[in-house]
This record gives structure tokens, sequence and C-alpha cells, in this order.
């Protein structure tokens, strides 16, 4: 999962000096390190699962239905953080909230970490999921206000690489602890107190970072944010950008105006439904449930405990190596032939996942073909859907819509990865791997047809200009 892209300042600011490089740089740099910790975080307390769940499934005794509300539970918290977080980031201001994250994200985790009942395993991860659904919210926000208009985008992006980072590094974990420490009942525990590390780290970090400048100037303190300016632009530069700050925090306050009431337009409601549309429809592809559940699936296809753990390394990999690619591809592809090509890629590999345990006799190869299969349907996926749907999402609403279509969009989608996560075990427990991949293969056709029949084009494309034709289109 990624976060939000911000767009560049309005074509009605005024010209500004370049961004040339200095000592300014590296302090800005040091700031988007430790501000992505909290995507790295958000990546490895998803992804950290995968390889705990069986030894947790041994040590709670669980059913295929607490399976998945162990899992799921997370996303629900993660919902409702996301719905909490920006509205408190925007009370108490960016770095502060970003500081109280780190501080949920430390007590979620010790709270799973020596949790001695489920009763209390459950609270925990529905704790952590506050923490980081709070944080995909802040953190893309606070990268995006303190940096140069011209880097915005760059910045904003590297949240979405600590993010899929740190499901790697989660994997890599739980395959090392789990091949050294495996045959003790309490791994699980080892894997999950990983996340401390990089808890500690934020709230540590962000105690030195300054707060958003724009934030500030939105809070009328103008010598503050030109000090923050200061410290992260040329001398010459932070004077001159005050007053885009300015430009930029009143078009914030323009983009929570739209609300419920602007429903009863019907441009609009087409606009929430695509909106809506992508953003369910890029969980239903099923990539969490590989990510929350990769190191089982392996399993039951023959690979041995250990060996999945292993394995499971290649799903964190070349899920990186797919947003990587995406990235360099967004700007120069158009957005719906992206999206188009997406689905289809992982349309296909789902149905040749299903058929591969269906048709294939048990053993090595069985286990290494569907491996095969589900990398590839990771490195598509990563690699096009997911960033393009939060780029899409970005980009398809009038400003002011923006606070408010995104807000709706983006807790539906946290409300289907809870589904997905919480449906998944039982799924695969009640009809067996290959009808769940079938299943997985017709909802994207659905998608197929949606995004044909709805999707537009948003590459290269104002945000005046779409408005103008929804307007045309769906008056």
């Amino acid at each position: 999962m990624a976060a939000p892209h911000h767009g560049s300042t309005s074509p009605a600011t005024p010209a500004l000096p370049p961004d040339t490089r200095g000592p300014h740089s590296k302090r800005l740099g040091l700031i988007t390190v430790v501000a992505t910790f909290g995507g790295l975080l958000f990546g490895y307390d998803t992804g950290v699962i995968n390889g705990a769940l069986d030894p947790m499934i041994a040590y709670f005794g669980l059913t295929s239905f607490t399976e998945g509300l162990v899992t799921s539970i997370l996303l629900l918290g993660a919902a409702i953080g996301a719905a909490v977080g920006g509205k408190l980031s925007d009370f108490q201001g960016r770095r502060r909230n970003i500081i109280l994250l780190s501080v949920v994200f430390l007590v979620g985790t010790l709270g799973c970490v020596l949790a001695p009942t489920l009763g209390v395993l459950v609270p925990a991860r529905f704790v952590l999921g506050l923490a980081v659904g709070g944080a995909s919210v802040t953190v893309p926000v606070y990268l995006a206000e303190v940096a140069p208009s011209e880097r915005r985008g760059g910045l904003v992006t590297r949240n979405e690489l600590m993010i899929v980072s740190g499901q790697f590094a989660a994997f890599v974990v739980n395959a090392v602890i789990g091949n050294v420490w495996g045959e003790q009942e309490d791994v699980w525990r080892y894997m999950l107190a990983v996340a401390a590390l990089p808890a500690i780290a934020l709230f540590v970090g962000m105690l030195t970072m300054p707060e958003s400048p724009r934030w500030l100037a939105s809070k009328g303190r103008d010598e503050e944010a030109l000090a923050v300016l200061r410290q992260v632009r040329s001398p010459e530069r932070a004077e001159a950008e005050l007053a885009e700050v300015h430009l930029l925090a009143d078009e914030e306050k323009e983009a929570q105006t739209g609300g419920w009431s602007d429903l009863g337009t019907r441009w609009v409601r087409r606009v929430l439904f695509i909106a809506v549309g992508l953003a369910v429809f890029q969980q239903l592809t099923g990539i969490n449930s590989i990510i929350y559940y990769g190191t089982q699936l392996l399993t039951d296809v023959g690979f041995s405990r250990n060996g999945a753990l292993i394995a499971n390394t290649a799903n964190g990999l070349f899920s990186l190596l797919g947003c990587l690619v995406g990235m360099r591809l967004m700007n120069r592809v158009n957005r719906r032939t992206m999206l188009l090509f997406g689905f289809t890629g992982t349309t296909t590999a789902h149905l040749l996942v299903g058929l591969s345990s269906l048709l294939l006799p048990d053993g090595v190869l069985r286990g290494y073909v569907i491996l095969f299969f589900v990398v590839a349907f990771v490195f598509v996926m990563q690699g096009t859907i997911g960033p393009l749907v939060w780029l899409m999402l970005a980009e398809i609403f009038p400003l002011k819509l923006r606070g408010f279509g995104l807000g709706v969009a983006v807790f539906l989608l946290w409300i289907t990865n809870f589904l997905v996560g919480l449906a998944f075990p039982q799924l695969v427990a009640g009809v067996g791997i290959s009808n769940t991949f079938f299943v997985f293969a017709a909802l994207g056709v659905l998608a197929l047809l949606f995004v044909r029949t709805f999707v537009p084009e948003t590459r290269g494309r104002s945000l005046e200009q779409l408005e103008s034709q929804f307007r045309r289109d769906y008056s």
C-alpha cells in the first residue's frame, strides 16, 4: 500500500529561485529518512504476520476464523487510524502526530510481543493498526509539506519504497529467526519484537525534526514557518517560498470544503464512484493475502516450514523491484493503459496459480511452479495497480472534493483490505487453494470491465480539465 501523491503548486504561484544544493539539502535528506521510518513500520507490521502466523496458530490453537481475525484486526484499526489520523495531525501538527504514532507503534508492538492470551493479542494488534493507519496519512503529508515543489513527488514516493522495504525486511527477518529459533514455541514473539527498534528510532529522530512549515503558516506562525524553511532551503529560496506556503495552506482549506451534500450533483457521484471502485478493486486483487499469508500458502503447496519462510522472501524482493519499475513507468505510460495491463497480468497469474494447484501432482515441481506465478503476480501488481491507484486517487478529485473524496476512498480501501484478510484463510479452508484463486481471477475480470467502462485517463490533464469533462459528461 502506498500513500497518496501530492501535486505541484498552482500555476498562480510566483516564480521561485531554483532549489540549489547546499547544507540544507542534507537536512532535508535527514528529515526524509527519519520520517519514512513511519513507512518502514507500516510495512514491517503488516508483513511480519506472514511468518509469525504458523507458530501463533500452534501457540494459541487458532481456528481459520481466529487466524483471519488476528491478521485482519490490524487492518480494521488502520481504517480507523487513517480516518482519525489526518484530523489529529491538522489539530496538533504533523511532527507531533508522528511522535505520538511512534509511541502507539511501540505500545502496540510490546502488547503483541507480551500477549499471554488471544484476548490480549487481538486488542494489541488493533492498537498497532491505529498507528499503521495514522502513519499512512500523516507521513506523506509531512514529507510533501517539507519538500520543495520540484522534489515533492520523489520524496513522497520514498515513503512507498519504505513501506515495501519494510515488508521485505519482515520476510527476511522471519526467515532468519524461523530457521534459527524455529523450534521454540515463542519464536513468533521474537519476530514481532524487531518492530520495536524502528519505533524507537522514529520517536528519537522526530524529536529533533522541525514541524511542517505549511502547517505552521496555516496557524499564523509565520516566523516559525520561515525558520523551518531556512533549514531546508537556500536562504534566497526560503523567504520567497513563504508566499507559496500560504498559497498551499489556502488550497488545503479549499480542499476541505467538499462533503456529503455535494453528492446531490451527478458528476460528483460519478467521480466518487470511480475512486471507490479503484480503491476496492486494488484490494480485491488479493495482494495483501500474499503479504499476510504467503508463507502458509507455500507450506500448503509443498514447501517445508523453513523452506517456505526462505522462499517467501522472493515475494518481498519482487514487490520492491515491481515498485521501482512502476515508479519509473508511471510518468511515461498512460495511467489507464497501465491499469488494464496490470489487471490483465494479475488475473492471468491468478488463473495460473489456480490451475497449477489443481492439475499438478504434489511435489517439489508443483511448489516451485506456484511460487513462480505468485511472484509474477506480486511483481505485476506492485509495478502497476498498487502505486497507480494511489496516484489516480490524488489526481481524479477536483480541489474542493479532494479531502472528502480521498477520505471516503481510503477508508473503504482499508475496510476491503480487512475483509479480504479476514476471509482468506476461511476461503482456503472451505474451497481450497485452486478455487480461492479462481475467485480472485473472476474479480479481476470485473476489475478489467470497470476500468474499461468507467475510468478516465488522468495523465497530463489538470484537475480543471478533468472536472470540466465530468461536468460535461455527467451533468
